[in-house]
């Protein structure tokens, strides 16, 4: 009975949707990219052999789809991007079972003069996510692609788990509107609602509202301007802080291939109880190098801000550095190598907790429909405080190799 059922919720997670090989579209600003109009689909198996030193070690199969999907309108796009799947232990302590999700929904509106987007991005996971689009290693998705632009990390599983169950969904508005050729007004709000359907951790309402004016310096060059402000609330505590943050920077064209964008200012930080968390004054910073070319794709990002304690503490300022590269060796195989790495401190001096992750994945195809992938995950962290039993506390290694079916690219009917 309990196989069956498993096998009922494989088929479930799977058939509606079957998910997206792919990273999520870069927004790039207030407006939608006006992508290609296209449909997109693939499926794979992959088995993964995890390593975890006192944890033990394990093995796991799963079976995870995506699907991808732009409707290709200038004046009104959409896209859509689903990863998910089920994983099972086979050998070993049974950790991260289950169902995984993930899903991206973004409508474009574009105006002559203003552009407005609406997105949502929910997801599920048995564990923080890390590397691959549903952040679950080594199921073959790819690793190495650029991330979206920089933002706040102002919503985030900062702090590294296993076995912990979270839903987090976050809804996002925003406006631009040109008020010349080298002048344009942006406007923009957020809520995100971060839960641990099993108690394993803090539930957290954010909400958010930001405003900017950037500038056109030349064909090269932007001044960019913002001021946001965040308010993080925890129900079961009845307690919330705030910030407000004002940021200036520039975004630079260097060539076709290569742009770097950085902004930096003040963050203020105040709560409802001071004497929990007293007044502060601290720097927001983002910061991203981007490099494209037709077989070369590379990232560097950083970025530094209070936000909502990856679920353990209330409250953390975090700096997050990131680094992405993915090769096309001609049209059958592909590299990808990534790196990130986040420094957690909280605001209730529960000390500092350094999480370090990283991947590699080679993908050959055989065929035109048909292609294996291999791959190689480290995930580490440590604390200098006590978290939660749950939180990692060591380093695991996780190697995978599986099969993928994704049938030729084809275009929707209208």
């Amino acid at each position: 009975m309990k196989k069956s059922l498993q096998l009922a919720v494989i088929l479930l997670a799977l058939c509606p949707f079957a998910a997206a090989q792919v990273e999520p579209a870069a927004s790039g600003g207030p407006h939608a990219p006006v992508l290609p109009k296209s449909l997109d689909y693939s499926l794979r198996y992959a088995h993964t052999m995890e390593f975890g030193k006192s944890l033990g070690n394990w093995q796991n199969s799963t079976i995870s789809g995506s699907l991808s999907y732009t409707n290709g309108r200038e004046r009104f796009p959409f896209s859509m991007e689903y990863g998910g799947g089920y994983s099972w232990n086979i050998t070993g302590p049974a950790y991260g079972n289950g169902a995984f999700h993930r899903l991206q929904l973004s409508q474009g509106f574009t105006g002559r003069l203003w552009n407005l987007l609406v997105s949502d991005n929910v997801s599920y996971s048995p564990e923080a996510p890390t590397l691959g689009f549903t952040g679950i290693p080594g199921i073959g998705e790819p690793v190495g692609a650029p991330p979206p632009s920089p933002t706040p990390p102002a919503v985030n599983g900062s702090i590294l788990t296993l076995n912990t169950h979270v839903v987090n969904n976050t809804v996002n508005g925003s406006l631009e509107h040109r008020l010349n050729y080298a002048m344009s007004m942006n406007l923009g709000g957020d809520y995100n609602v971060f839960r641990f359907p099993d108690g394993n951790g803090l539930d957290i309402n954010s909400e958010g509202a930001n405003g900017g004016l950037n500038w056109r310096l030349n064909g090269r060059n932007s001044l960019l301007t913002s001021y946001r402000f965040s308010e993080f609330t925890y129900p079961d505590y009845l307690f919330s802080f705030y910030t407000h943050s004002g940021n200036v920077g520039f975004e630079r064209l260097w060539s076709r291939r290569i742009s770097t964008t950085v902004t930096a200012g003040p963050q203020w930080t105040s709560s409802s109880n001071s004497s929990l968390v007293p007044d502060s004054l601290g720097v927001a910073v983002n910061a991203m190098l981007n490099y494209h070319s037709g077989f070369n794709n590379f990232s560097l990002s950083y970025a530094r801000g209070v936000n909502n304690g990856g679920g353990f503490l209330i409250g953390a300022e975090t700096d997050t550095a990131a680094a992405n590269y993915s090769r096309r060796l001609g049209n059958a195989a592909t590299l990808g190598f990534t790196a990130s790495y986040m420094r957690t401190a909280g605001l209730l001096n529960n000390g500092v907790t350094n999480a370090k992750y990283g991947g590699a994945e080679a993908t050959r195809r055989l065929g035109n429909h048909l292609q294996v992938f291999a791959n190689y995950s480290l995930i580490a962290q440590s604390s200098s405080s006590q978290l939660p039993g749950n939180t990692l506390g060591q380093v695991i290694q996780v190697v995978g190799f599986g099969i993928g079916y994704s049938p030729r690219r084809r275009e929707p009917t209208q």
